[in-house]
Formats: C-alpha cells, structure tokens, sequence
C-alpha cells in the first residue's frame, strides 16, 4: 500500500470513524482506488492532506453522497479542483476547541495572578482567541460564562476531573499568525472555513457562523508569516502585567519535522523565563521530544509546557484529564 493509501486509510479509521460516516466512506474508498491516488499523488507532498483535496471538492460544489458519484465529481472536475488545493491549506477554525482549552488557561490566570496575553499559532481567522465570548457546558453541568446567546455555548464532555472553573480568566491581549490569515468577515474565507467542515456536523457548521460573526465586530490582530519567524516578537510584544499563553490546535502536524522541532526548543526555552505558557493541543507524535500517554490514537493530546496533561476530542467534544500540572 502507498504512502497516501495509508494516510487515507488511517484517516478512515482514527479520524473520520465514528465522526463523518460520508468522510470514513470516502477516504476508505481512495485508499483502495489506484487511479483517484493517481491523481492525488500529481500533487505536491504537503498539498495531499485528506482534509484539504476533500474539502477543496466539496468546495467547488462535490456534494455529500455515495462514493462512486464523488469519484465521479473528482475525476470530472480535477482541473476546476486541483488549483484550490493548491491556493489553499487546511485552516479548520473550531471555536469548540477552547471548551478543552479553558481550565487551562484559567489555572495559569489563577497561579500567575495576572490576566492573560494569547498568542495563537496558525490562527486561522482567530475565532480561538476569543475563549472568553463562548458559554461551556461540561456534562450537562451549569453554564459557565452565559454569553447570552445559545449558539455560542460550546458543549463538552469529561473524564479524569479536570479543574473546571468557574469564570473565564481576564484577556487583555490577542494575537495569532498564520501563513494565510483568515478574515472572518470575509464571505470568501467564511466559505473556506465552512467547506472544512465534514459532512454529518451540522453544529459545527452552526457554530462557525455564530463565531464568525462574533470575531467579525471585533477581529483580533492576526499577522502574516511563518511561526518560527514570528513567536518571538509576539511574546515580546505582549503586555508586560500579563501572562503570555502561547497555544495551538491542529496546527503543528501541517509544520516539516524541522520546523516542529525549532518551535519546540524555543517555546521550551521561553517557559523557563517571564510568565510565559505553552499549550499544545495536537495529534500523538506531532511534537517531537513530547510523549504522549497511551490511549485512543483519534484522540489529540494536550500539553502544558510540554507536559502531557490530558486527551482531547479532535474537535473539543471532550476532555479526558491526566493529571494537574500547576498548583
């Protein structure tokens, strides 16, 4: 089996499975289909990601059916579809992602007594940098944080008891980078961030408008560049009453090895000097030197200062807690 049938195959199984029955059907599908890898393999290495050909068709029009007709859309229209790819890059935006985020970031608020500067890596159009603005629910519990609108109320599951708080902590700074920003009050990158994603997932799509619109009054500063080339002039941007939480979801596995290796000697560096965090919400492996406990490998792993503290859900559906890091 190819390198890409792999990949496909593995996303059926560990990603798509048991979240997008269309998506596990596809990937599956072209894990097995020579001749729709044939033409996913013209494509350059990092430009092959399920997520990204996926929703590059679905954006020029592929719709939510059996195999053999998204086939069919593919092989038909390959040359409308192939540039996308190729403009694009995965951006998923999934403001759910801060549900897991949370007890966190209000743990670091609490210990360092200060309130709070972010900085997120691949930002996207920065709809996590506004934890803060949602409402959470873990387990059908109270709401914390009514943002007034049920929309914008973000639901999640737990295990391991984590330190769920009370409030949100106090953000007196926002800031990202990514390689292409996002404007959430762009109708164009709206539907970017929308074909991301997966069929079956009505609520998040429910949920990204809810958020865009939000972020949109307000858009927080997002700059353009490579995250190596630019963490350090944000760290040293930030107000200096606060502390620096420096965070990303998802992002790193899109990063070449050497540069995931890079951001991890500076952002361990940082951590040991001003109140500067790191959290890091990704898939099993994609830091290199971080370990990763054992279980669930659909699962993300969440690391505080490159101490694995818990499993997420990929999309912030749950929060399984390991341990507590901070006092």
């Amino acid at each position: 089996m190819s390198s890409t049938a792999q990949r496909y195959e593995r996303f059926a199984r560990f990603e798509a499975g048991g979240s997008s029955e269309v998506y596990e059907q596809w990937t599956a599908a072209i894990s097995r289909d020579p001749e729709v890898l044939e033409l996913i393999d013209g494509l350059p290495e990092d430009k092959r990601q399920p997520n990204l050909v996926l929703a590059s068709a679905r954006s020029c029009g592929a719709a939510a059916g059996p195999y053999p007709q998204f086939r069919s859309f593919l092989q038909e229209r390959w040359e409308e579809i192939r540039p996308v790819i190729l403009r694009r890059s995965t951006q998923t935006n999934e403001p759910r992602r801060c549900a897991v985020l949370l007890p966190l970031l209000a743990e670091i608020a609490r210990t360092e007594e200060r309130p709070l500067a972010l900085i997120e890596v691949g930002a996207s159009a920065g709809l996590c940098l506004y934890p803060d603005r949602y409402g959470y629910r873990y387990d059908d519990g109270d709401l914390i944080n009514d943002p007034g609108r049920p929309d914008l109320v973000l639901d999640c599951i737990t295990t391991g008891n984590p330190p769920l708080p009370r409030s949100c902590p106090e953000i007196i700074s926002r800031a990202g980078v990514d390689l292409a920003p996002l404007d959430p009050a762009d109708p164009r990158d709206l539907a970017w961030l929308d074909a991301l994603i997966w069929p079956g997932m009505e609520d998040r799509r429910a949920l990204l408008q809810a958020a865009a619109g939000a972020a949109a009054k307000s858009p927080a500063r997002i700059i353009k560049g490579d995250l190596n080339a630019e963490i350090a002039g944000l760290i040293e941007a930030a107000p200096a009453e606060a502390a620096v939480v420096v965070f990303h979801t998802a992002v790193l596995a899109y990063v070449p090895k050497a540069g995931r290796e890079a951001f991890r000697e500076t952002m361990s560096g940082y951590t040991s000097g001003r109140p500067v965090h790191w959290i890091s919400n990704e898939g099993s492996g994609a830091i290199p030197g971080l370990a990763a406990p054992a279980g669930d490998p659909g699962l993300f792993v969440l690391h505080h200062n490159g101490t694995a503290v818990a499993r997420t859900g990929p999309h912030g559906q749950s929060l399984h807690w390991l341990q507590r890091v901070l006092p």
